[in-house]
């Protein structure tokens, strides 16, 4: 069978590996029909990603189709439509024990640290398989992103009067802006590229965006924006530990940050910054299993419409060639999705 492998970063290959087992008690077989790209993934490609291990088969945003489930198995069905929720955790430690199986200390995740699901069929936990019998494939492989953002959201606590940042308008601040606007907050978004803020102008409605410099004229833009007062809540999905370290100058005394951006090298301020407002830093780790069915949900209602996101798409013969020009953000690309099986099947 067929599959695709980042052999070590910037070197994919096709390779072939074995058909997978039935599925034996509590999992089930799945075919891949479409695959998310998203900033692990290409961040594993450019080597900038500290979880990720080589040589991988990638692939967590995922939208499956069940072929076969194991005897014990009722929460899914051949033939259901599913989105994967791809954090495998032991559900024995500490955080696990505690509910919070997203950051479990045994975690594997899959596309990352064991194979994911950039191949024809694979085997999975089925209780991490959460189906819809309304959303496309597409629909569901980007359920797992804006569950990302979700889980940040709920992190940062934002009230309908709060002031919001967030910093970085890729898929995963993208993600954050779909839930931030639900809770009523004032949002404003902070990027580098003006072409993403004129995205969330025009798609969400944001009523202040700020083109970052990386100097001390980004700070100006946010007291005028907030008429001195800063956030009371900054969310950074950059992933770049500048914008990590500076980020805390725009919190509100006794307002929070929270990174859901992930960096390699050192983030570091000088502790007066942190201390003297009292801010409460967080990180934000993957998502919970209640996001994932509260996403669906919201997509099925509509109240979240996936179909903005997708500006850039390729199959699974082609993704080898095309895969490097979506790390680029001058091409444009806010998510592209690999469609993994042949038209019609």
């Amino acid at each position: 069978m067929r599959a695709i492998c980042l052999q070590e970063p910037k070197h994919f290959e096709y390779v072939d590996i074995p058909e997978p087992t039935s599925p034996g008690p509590g999992q089930a077989l799945v075919r891949t029909h479409v695959m998310g790209i998203c900033g692990t993934d290409t961040g594993g490609y450019l080597g900038k990603m500290p979880f990720f291990r080589y040589p991988r088969i990638p692939g967590h945003e995922l939208g499956v189709e069940v072929l076969e489930v194991g005897s014990d198995v009722t929460n899914v069905t051949a033939g259901d439509r599913c989105s994967i929720e791809p954090y495998m955790n032991c559900g024995t430690c500490f955080a696990c024990r505690r509910g919070r199986g997203n950051c479990c200390e045994n975690l594997n995740v899959i596309g990352v640290m064991v194979d994911g699901g950039l191949c024809d069929r694979f085997l999975i936990r089925a209780d991490k398989l959460h189906p819809s019998s309304q959303l496309s494939f597409e629909q569901l492989a980007l359920v797992e992103t804006l569950a990302i953002g979700c889980h940040a959201c709920d992190r940062g606590n934002s009230q309908p009067d709060d002031k919001v940042l967030i910093i970085g308008a890729g898929p995963i601040g993208l993600a954050t802006l779909e839930f931030v606007r639900l809770t009523g907050a004032e949002i404003t978004v902070m990027d580098m590229q003006l072409s993403r803020l004129q995205f969330c102008q025009q798609v969400y409605g944001v009523p202040h965006v700020i083109e970052a410099h990386g100097d001390d004229s980004d700070l100006e833009q946010v007291l005028k924006v907030t008429a001195g007062d800063k956030y009371a809540v900054v969310i950074d999905a950059t992933g770049h530990n500048k914008s990590m370290s500076s980020a805390l100058r725009y919190v509100a005394h006794s307002g929070a940050i929270v990174y859901v951006g992930i960096t390699t090298q050192e983030v570091s301020f000088p502790h007066p910054v942190l201390h003297r407002p009292e801010i409460t830093m967080m990180g934000s780790r993957n998502a919970l299993p209640r996001d994932f069915g509260r996403i669906i949900r919201l997509i099925e209602e509509g109240v979240i419409d996936t179909q903005p996101w997708i500006t850039h798409r390729t199959t699974f013969d082609r993704m080898v060639d095309d895969f490097e020009s979506f790390t680029r953000p001058e091409t444009g690309v806010i998510k592209a999705i690999v469609q993994c099986q042949p038209p019609g099947r």
